[in-house]
């Protein structure tokens, strides 16, 4: 943004159209046009979510909730995602159901949060499909489902939701809610994978290692198992600690073995605090 669109953003925000003060407000949070400054951010999105803006109501949820710019207050945060839901905004509706879900600023309500999801769900919001195969999951505020927690998942991935493309990736995997197809959870694992998940990078490994879903192919395991435990996935640690001290896809190296178990170790994997002691023996 240039200087020119920046003064006239500017004077039309002081003249009180809300449309303008949410995007000087976005300017100023993202610090396009202008210097980086939550602070004000939060009082242009303020001024623009009294008048009724409902994505700079839930965008000041957000505020308040991660104290972006004021003073972080959990209750007021729940204040303004709902009067955006009651919009029928569906980030608003998925972040207040998260709300309610986890009792953040609000008594937990589990059949609230996923009446919530669904709304957003219903909208095509990605999240709030994600939350609610999580929530038909583990029967948290819904009967449990299998098959509905796959079909929100595979709405949520297909719309490049990394952790929906995961767990689709499980879903195949195990053949949970679907008919098992190791070859498509490879596919939404290496979906999810290019996103930097670092469970699906760590399940894409495994496949490659174990020939299961794609041809067996040690490099590519140690290739995906070193980003995930880059990434400090304490069980990819682990498994990366084996294929350094067996020479598996890559150059066997027993010194950088013992680093990758001690990280594993450190972060709480038992596997390789077991591989730690009978070393010490």
């Amino acid at each position: 943004m240039t200087q020119e669109e920046m003064k006239l953003l500017t004077e039309s925000a002081n003249a009180g159209n809300a449309d303008a003060q949410f995007n000087l407000a976005v300017c100023y949070y993202s610090g396009e046009g202008t210097a980086q400054d939550f602070k004000k951010a939060a009082e242009w999105m303020t001024k623009a979510a009294k008048q009724g803006h409902a994505d700079a109501q839930k965008n000041l949820g957000f505020c308040y909730e991660y104290g972006k710019g004021v003073e972080q207050d959990l209750k007021k945060a729940v204040e303004w995602f709902t009067k955006a839901a009651d919009q029928g905004h569906a980030g608003a509706q998925s972040n207040l159901g998260f709300c309610y879900f986890n009792g953040k600023g609000v008594k937990q309500d589990l059949k609230k949060a996923t009446q919530l999801y669904e709304k957003a769900a219903a909208q095509g919001h990605a999240g709030a499909q994600s939350n609610l195969a999580f929530c038909y999951f583990n029967g948290k505020g819904v009967k449990q489902d299998f098959a509905k927690m796959a079909e929100y998942y595979e709405k949520a991935a297909v719309q490049g939701h990394a952790i929906a493309q995961y767990n689709l990736g499980l879903c195949y995997y195990n053949g949970q809610g679907m008919k098992q197809d190791r070859k498509r959870a490879v596919e939404w694992f290496a979906k999810s994978a290019a996103q930097k998940h670092s469970l699906a990078q760590y399940m894409l490994g495994y496949c490659y290692y174990n020939g299961e879903g794609a041809e067996k192919d040690m490099h590519k395991a140690a290739f995906y198992m070193q980003q995930s435990a880059e990434a400090g996935y304490p069980a990819a640690q682990s498994f990366l600690g084996f294929c350094y001290y067996n020479g598996e896809g890559v150059k066997q190296d027993a010194a950088t073995a013992m680093q990758w178990f001690k990280a594993a170790a450190a972060a709480g994997d038992e596997v390789a605090a077991q591989v730690l002691e009978q070393f010490k023996q």
